[in-house]
């Protein structure tokens, strides 16, 4: 399954917003609102929404102000969420999430909804800074 959220452009040059991203401490600021649990533990975080099974994000990779990994912490729920960012200028940026994962087909049809509502919601959050 992968999911992609739009294109956003941040008022942050392309270093700003990498580095913004990783500090996972950060990523609080753009969880949604209805977020019950933010706790980060060294190059991991671990988040929990409200009526949902709290998921431990890993920072896996990291491409110098071009791109961050962050991955499932469990193989039981195989996924990536990647940020692509790319310089428009020296002062603006442009970001994109892109989620890969692998489920089971009723998987997939029960959590499409909410995790490209959550990807989206991270993207304008990005924005917004």
């Amino acid at each position: 399954m992968n999911l992609k959220s739009n294109s956003i452009i941040s008022q942050k040059s392309q270093k700003e917003l990498f580095e913004f991203l990783t500090d996972l401490n950060n990523f609080e600021q753009l969880m949604p609102e209805n977020t019950e649990k933010f706790e980060v533990d060294g190059d991991s975080f671990i988040f929990g929404l409200k009526g949902m099974p709290e998921i431990r994000l890993v920072l896996k990779e990291r491409t110098e102000y071009s791109q961050i990994i962050l991955g499932a912490a469990s193989s039981k729920l195989p996924f990536t969420l990647t940020v692509d960012i790319d310089e428009l200028d020296d002062t603006m940026c442009e970001a994109t999430f892109d989620f890969e994962g692998s489920f089971n087909p009723m998987m997939a049809m029960m959590i499409k909804r909410p995790l490209q509502k959550f990807i989206d919601t991270l993207s304008s959050n990005i924005e917004s800074l």
